[in-house]
């Protein structure tokens, strides 16, 4: 077998592994917490859905996008005026 080819395939799985595991680092909920949408006020979002014209968090423009989140204590997000749920406001 070619060594490059070898040597290629290896570093196409480790970085497939590496890729894999920060996106299910993520992919939990911060302990306590739980997404709020529609309560972030401009750039100060933790992330959004795939409806926002940006990469992520803090890069919110308007206040209250209902496709924006921020993590909030669970239980808390209906009090404060927001929806588990992307765009349901």
């Amino acid at each position: 077998m070619n060594q490059k080819l070898v040597i290629r395939s290896a570093m196409a799985g480790l970085f497939a592994l590496g890729t894999l595991g920060a996106l299910s680092a993520h992919a939990a909920d911060p302990k306590g917490m739980e997404k709020c949408f529609g309560v972030a006020k401009a750039g100060h979002n933790d992330c959004g859905s795939n409806k926002t014209a940006h990469a992520c968090a803090g890069q919110s423009k308007v206040d209250n996008d209902p496709h924006d989140f921020k993590y909030v204590k669970t239980g808390t997000c209906k009090e404060m005026g927001g929806s588990m749920m992307p765009g349901k406001m």
